[in-house]
């Protein structure tokens, strides 16, 4: 075995959804700040996106977290968010893996029964308390990113399924909601691929028809998912959120998804649906948990936010080492159609 080069990463998940976590082998990415280093990866040199993610070392469905020194001096780490389409700002499931993975191989010090540290991200900084207990990280709680919706009660024309109300909301990036009712989709298992495929519709409509810009944050300026929305009415008064999240190439999130939660908690703030303090409960379509609510408000760039939390598990479950032969004639990965689909660069 004589490679070139050669990433070490964790294999953890958050509540059913997979986010891997580079430790090692990365190198150093060109920028100031964690902001400036996700829009390098995007718009000059995005080959360790595509080295860790694309086949043979990845999958379509494969999310890869470079795990990176920080560059504001309250963090303990920094990451960034590597999928099939680009380099994301923040993710909620991901931070939990991140935190989980720092914690329990002692990369930073693990105190008990509370951890608290800092995570710097492109979206900006992430406050992290984790439970701990024999070693272990039972649970993470995020103190995420100022969240605001956009644009309410959006009328898309969406081809291949006709009109669409939405709202644009941002949470560490940006999100379409979507009420899955309206849309006639259940948030079920069996259901997964109908949600998938009316979500790749919509996320296509709402770039070509909708502009977003984040109003402090350069580069931000694109829907990254669509989120359906549910509520769960079981006659007992639960009031559950439900939640599916579209990721690209085409999947549903496994976990209640941490930016698009956040999301969600901004619109329904917005519209009074929900109070500071209060604190709900969101499920996935595996029916996984995060619990969700909002710490306080705040303004962002002149525009009102939410500060959201949510809380949920994660675990890792493996760990293993990719690397690079020399001969190898694939040192970048490669895409096909067949799994990657139309709106992932499929190479040639």
């Amino acid at each position: 075995m004589r490679w070139s080069r050669m990433v070490t990463m964790l294999d953890v998940h958050a509540e059913g959804e997979i986010g891997r976590v580079a430790t090692g082998g990365i190198g150093p990415i060109p920028g100031a700040t964690m902001l400036e280093k996700m829009r390098y990866i995007n718009e000059v040199d995005d080959s360790i996106r595509r080295f860790a993610v694309y086949e043979p070392r990845g999958t379509a469905t494969t999310t890869v977290n470079l795990l990176l020194p920080p560059t504001h001096p309250e963090a303990a780490a920094g990451f960034i968010v590597l999928q099939a389409d680009r380099a994301h700002a923040m993710s909620g499931s991901n931070a939990m893996c991140v935190a989980t993975a720092l914690l329990e191989t002692g990369m930073v010090a693990m105190q008990e029964p509370t951890t608290r540290l800092m995570l710097d991200t492109p979206a900006g900084l992430v406050g992290v308390t984790a439970t701990c207990r024999d070693g272990r990280c039972e649970r993470v709680a995020l103190d995420m990113v100022p969240s605001f919706a956009a644009e309410l009660d959006v009328r898309l024309d969406v081809p291949g399924l006709g009109p669409v109300r939405l709202d644009v909301a941002f949470g560490g990036v940006f999100y379409a909601l979507v009420d899955a009712r309206a849309a006639g989709l259940a948030i079920t298992r069996q259901n997964a691929r109908g949600l998938v495929e009316a979500g790749s519709l919509i996320k296509r409509a709402v770039n070509a028809q909708v502009r977003v810009a984040h109003p402090v944050l350069p580069g931000i300026d694109h829907v990254s998912y669509v989120m359906f929305c549910d509520r769960d009415d079981d006659g007992q008064g639960s009031g559950e959120l439900r939640h599916a999240t579209i990721v690209l190439p085409g999947r549903c999130d496994r976990s209640p998804c941490g930016t698009g939660s956040s999301a969600r908690l901004a619109v329904m703030h917005a519209r009074g649906e929900v109070a500071v303090g209060e604190t709900l409960r969101a499920r996935s379509v595996i029916d996984s948990v995060f619990d969700i609510g909002i710490t306080g408000t705040t303004r962002v760039g002149g525009v009102p936010a939410v500060l959201p939390r949510i809380a949920g598990r994660a675990w890792i479950f493996g760990m293993h080492q990719c690397g690079l032969d020399p001969t190898d004639p694939y040192p970048l990965g490669f895409t096909l159609s067949d799994m990657w689909g139309p709106d992932v660069h499929v190479t040639d």
